[in-house]
């Protein structure tokens, strides 16, 4: 739920330093059918990795220079793809993708990576390559799929990256960079997925509705602050939380195709509009730890609405709870704890868990009066809260562990 437990690259990146040292020489190849110059490249990406993190099982390992890397059969140069050519000429063959194993490789990605101009996949994930993305890398103008996600990359990102007219996928997340968004990332009109979590960028997020093929934004886990931009109207995924943004988020109730939605851990205010809760492909909504008042309902029974998952918790909700969250068909998972909500607990949320509610937190509120029969029968079987609350709740029910709140605070909302 809202107690989620962030991700650190820190722990990652300095708990040593690494010198990268070239232990001996890698042997020459003899016959090529390889451009000479992509071979290169692979050889200087090799000597830039500490071959103290080459384990005997990985990829690199199968880098032995032996033979011609697309001509490769069996475990030999893993991690690489060519194009071959179709016709009989002597065109040499030329790499178009490298895909290495996340097992921990220690170096730093050398500039000379530039010259695989071939190039349609770079993805580098779950490693510690270090320093900053090399500007070379804008000579990569075939890039489809960049991704160097969960690494100890440093620096801005590259004002290049604008330039991959083509690229559709972008991920680099988990890494340790700064600096702003670029304004001019609407550039990459092909983009069907964009990550840039668990960084330190900072600033305004810009305006993003030039990215119309853009199904998938992660933002979250930076220091992004300011209100929300325009968004492109495709989008399924929209992950914002954990940073310092503010203002109204009416904006998003124009996304008729989003599915994921998480805004939590902001500064978010004014209410939840119900035509966000209502977005007709919605499953999961995530709009806890702000500074919301209100949730906007209405009857949603004859409405087709997707939404399992309402996060709400650990903002500023007041009044009675909304009863027409029980009219929301799919809706099985409930967390409106930690708010300022008062009044009686609905019967009818004591009929939903007879049938289809398995998760509800209503914890560390002000609800009073008496815990309706279906509660305590079907206690057993939900996942959830009841405690501190003012409600006359028998401790043997397992909602009400943790007992309530005392008088004196109960009668200060009366």
């Amino acid at each position: 739920m809202a107690r989620l437990l962030q991700y650190s690259s820190f722990s990652l990146c300095f708990h040593s330093i690494i010198v990268v040292t070239v232990l001996g020489s890698i042997p020459k190849l003899i016959l090529s059918s390889t451009l000479y110059s992509d071979i290169q490249v692979l050889r200087t990406l090799k000597r830039s990795v500490d071959p103290s993190s080459i384990s005997p099982t990985s990829y690199l390992t199968t880098w032995d220079f032996i033979v011609d890397p697309c001509e490769s059969t069996g475990k030999q140069f893993l991690g690489i793809v060519c194009s071959i050519p179709l016709d009989n000429t002597s065109a040499p063959s030329r790499i178009i993708a490298i895909d290495l194993d996340s097992v921990g490789y220690d170096g730093f990605l050398s500039p000379s990576i530039g010259n695989l101009t071939e190039l349609t996949t770079l993805s580098l994930n779950r490693n510690k390559f270090r320093r900053t993305i090399p500007e070379s890398i804008s000579n990569l103008k075939k890039l489809t799929r960049l991704s160097l996600a969960d690494n100890c990359l440093t620096g801005t990102i590259p004002t290049e990256i604008t330039l991959f007219k083509n690229l559709e996928y972008l991920d680099i997340s988990g890494n340790l960079l700064t600096g702003s968004i670029p304004t001019n990332i609407t550039r990459l009109r092909s983009l069907a997925y964009l990550s840039f979590s668990s960084n330190s960028f900072t600033g305004t997020i810009p305006d993003l509705a030039g990215l119309w093929q853009l199904e998938t934004l992660d933002l979250s886990s930076n220091q992004l602050f300011g209100n929300l931009p325009h968004f492109p109207t495709r989008l399924k995924t929209l992950l914002l939380n954990s940073n310092i943004l503010s203002g109204h988020i009416s904006r998003v109730k124009m996304l008729n195709d989003l599915r994921r939605l998480d805004l939590s851990d902001n500064r978010f205010s004014g209410h939840i509009s119900k035509d966000i809760v209502s977005l007709p492909r919605l499953v999961h909504l995530n709009v806890s730890m702000n500074r919301f008042t209100a949730i906007g309902t209405r009857n949603f029974s004859r409405e087709e609405t997707q939404l399992q998952v309402l996060d709400a918790e650990k903002n500023n909700l007041h009044g009675r709870l909304p009863i027409n969250l029980t009219t929301i068909q799919n809706l099985d998972t409930i967390n409106l704890a930690h708010n300022q909500l008062a009044g009686p607990l609905p019967r009818e949320y004591g009929k939903k868990l007879e049938n289809s509610w398995r998760v509800l937190y209503l914890d560390h509120n002000f609800l009073s009066g008496n815990v309706s029969q279906e509660f305590i029968v079907h206690a057993p079987r939900i996942e959830g809260s009841l405690s501190k609350n003012c409600l006359r709740c028998p401790m043997s029910t397992t909602l009400c562990r943790g007992g309530q709140r005392s008088a004196s605070e109960c009668i200060q909302v009366q």
